[in-house]
């Protein structure tokens, strides 16, 4: 009986699913699939440039909740492989004649269209049949509990069963339950293949893969660069205005000191403390310098011992779990590390947290790192945050970050980056 109820729920789930993308999918891409012939027809008389971004724009949006629902009722993953439209496109109609084309050449765009083409047809049929192999069995009960009779003088077929006694309607239950049975199998795996045969068309080509990785290395070579510019300048100016202005003062008072050494020398005692004092400052300054470019128990002790220690400078309660059986390479550690202390100082800084809860672990060639906080939440990744920093250092190692923050909070940070460790 467990077992029965725990197959039951997912079945019946899968079929009230299949029954929704046939009853409100297959409208809506017909629809869709219409619109879009005509805006293109239409091109030619100056219609269609007005019309074909909307309506694509609005394939696009049903394709992407259908991507949506692929991972979340089926697992099923599908990459979304559409060419970014470039920033500052132009107003008016020169603007949308160059959005139109851009949109056109997409090869994502023909997919799209041709997606629509089968998933009117054999998606939907496979979308139906999730559904129909747990609801056709409820008519063949209804048929036994007394329906036949209605029947008596013109049989009914039920499947292969003609339906006009209660022995034929009592054959049609068996049918029945014998086709439930091939539906609780059956309709999880169908509702599968109705978004794994969306896949085929909506997920990118190897060229388009291809070509989406150029895009996103290109990217993230000039972030890099503009990161390690910046980190420079920040080196630069750390040490102009901490350290080297503290030396610079430390070898003025130097001079006075040897001046007065024999003049003076209660003052220039008091002078050679102050130097003394000027020196401490000059080489705690220089550690933190250091520090921040790549501190020492990162080098010495790895990410887990170095996130652990960074954790313990908080000013409130922290917990920091760590699951590495290995090192990554310096420049992942070095990333990760940074990318957590980041986190944290959003979350004292901006959620004013209480508690924070660091987790690392490696699985699946994947480094994960969550940083969740009890904070207010509201954490959104834009320009100038310091989580789009955070998105642009893991960029350059094709990590990626997800945030979760609702108002009220709590916030979880995500960050995964792909690696072995050693």
């Amino acid at each position: 009986m467990t077992v029965f109820s725990g197959r039951l729920r997912p079945a019946a789930l899968a079929a009230g699913r299949g029954l929704f993308l046939s009853v409100v999918g297959l409208p809506v891409s017909i629809t869709l699939f219409v619109l879009a012939m005509l805006s293109v027809a239409f091109i030619p008389l100056g219609i269609g440039v007005l019309s074909t971004p909307t309506v694509l724009e609005a394939v696009r949006k049903h394709a992407n909740q259908r991507r949506l629902w692929a991972m979340t009722w089926s697992g099923v993953r599908i990459p979304v492989p559409y060419r970014p439209l470039p920033k500052g496109l132009r107003a008016g109609v020169t603007g949308q004649v160059e959005r139109t084309t851009l949109m056109l050449r997409d090869p994502a765009t023909r997919r799209d269209l041709q997606w629509l083409l089968v998933d009117m047809t054999a998606g939907t049929v496979l979308a139906i049949l999730a559904a129909a192999l747990m609801i056709y069995p409820v008519e063949g009960l209804v048929l036994a509990a007394g329906l036949w009779r209605v029947f008596r003088d013109d049989p009914y077929w039920y499947g292969v069963v003609p339906v006009d006694s209660q022995t034929s309607g009592i054959a049609a239950l068996a049918l029945g339950i014998a086709i439930f049975h091939i539906g609780l199998r059956t309709s999880g795996p169908l509702l599968r293949a109705h978004f794994l045969l969306a896949g085929t068309l909506l997920a990118p080509t190897r060229d388009q893969e291809l070509a989406q990785r150029v895009r996103r290395l290109t990217e993230t070579r000039h972030e890099a660069v503009d990161t390690a510019a910046s980190e420079l300048r920040r080196i630069e100016r750390d040490l102009h205005d901490g350290a080297q202005a503290r030396l610079v003062a430390m070898g003025m008072n130097l001079g006075t000191i040897e001046a007065l050494i024999e003049k003076d020398p209660a003052r220039a005692k008091k002078m050679l403390a102050m130097a003394r004092e000027s020196s401490a400052e000059a080489l705690t300054e220089l550690r933190d310098l250091v520090r921040g470019i790549h501190p020492p128990v990162l080098a010495e002790r790895g990410l887990g011992d170095a996130v652990k220690a960074l954790a313990l400078r908080l000013p409130v309660a922290s917990e920091v779990t760590v699951e590495l059986p290995g090192r990554a390479d310096a420049p992942v550690e070095s990333a990760a590390y940074f990318a957590v202390s980041e986190a944290l100082t959003n979350a004292v800084k901006h959620a004013r947290a209480e508690r924070v809860y660091v987790d690392l672990h490696h699985a699946e060639g994947m480094l994960r790192i969550s940083v969740t906080d009890d904070g207010g939440g509201g954490a959104v990744v834009g320009s100038g945050s310091g989580l789009s920093g955070i998105e642009r250092r893991l960029g350059t190692f094709d990590g990626v970050l997800a945030v979760s923050s609702p108002a009220g909070g709590p916030t979880m940070v995500t960050m995964e980056i792909p690696c072995e460790l050693s």
